[in-house]
């Protein structure tokens, strides 16, 4: 799939890439991990789930801009949502770690399908993501590392309700060795409810 690169506009850095097909109808817009750990558009979590997207969804990886802690990459993940409502009739989120949380507080803000991947279970501006994901109003899927000690997904896993799907993978926070297989769970999810 081509990629182009994209400026969302606002008053923070808008750089992106846009993974596009041009018949696509849809777009995942995919969250960074923590970018003072080095998160950023290119992440391989958020490149396996861009490839494994079926044609008719396009995928927007965007970077942070400066470091705000929290608030100002939520605005982040708002402002690629907005620019993706203006294009697309339909719209999913996806995070991984500090992405996760961000994804997640959109999504219920948004009422948008949402992906988590090892989400954060509270960002750095005290932002309480467990106490978020019930009151999520859209397609939920969350998947976590039975061997992850770096963040609590599973407390985020635990709070979802009702449809949500919850995966549970034999691996730690980072999916070493595995991003194909989770790029393909979250791409299947997505081409059901986008």
């Amino acid at each position: 799939m081509p990629t182009e690169r994209v400026h969302l506009p606002g008053g923070r850095a808008g750089r992106a890439s846009l993974d596009t097909d041009t018949d696509a109808d849809a777009l995942v817009v995919a969250c960074p991990p923590h970018p003072r750990h080095g998160g950023d558009r290119h992440d391989a979590r958020l490149g396996a789930v861009s490839d494994a997207l079926p044609d008719r969804i396009d995928c927007l990886r965007f970077d942070y801009g400066p470091w705000d802690g929290g608030r100002g990459e939520r605005d982040d993940a708002r402002t690629a949502h907005a620019w993706a409502a203006d294009r697309y009739d339909r719209i999913g989120l996806f995070g991984y770690s500090f992405g996760g949380g961000v994804a997640l507080l959109t999504a219920a803000e948004t009422s948008t399908a949402v992906a988590a991947l090892s989400p954060v279970a509270e960002l750095d501006d005290g932002s309480d993501v467990v106490a978020t994901v019930p009151r999520i109003d859209a397609p939920l899927w969350v998947g976590y590392g039975a061997r992850d000690d770096t963040v609590d997904a599973a407390a985020v896993a635990d709070a979802a309700t009702g449809g949500s799907t919850v995966e549970r993978f034999p691996a730690d926070h980072f999916f070493v060795g595995q991003e194909r297989n989770v790029g393909e769970r979250v791409a299947a999810f997505f081409a059901d409810v986008v």
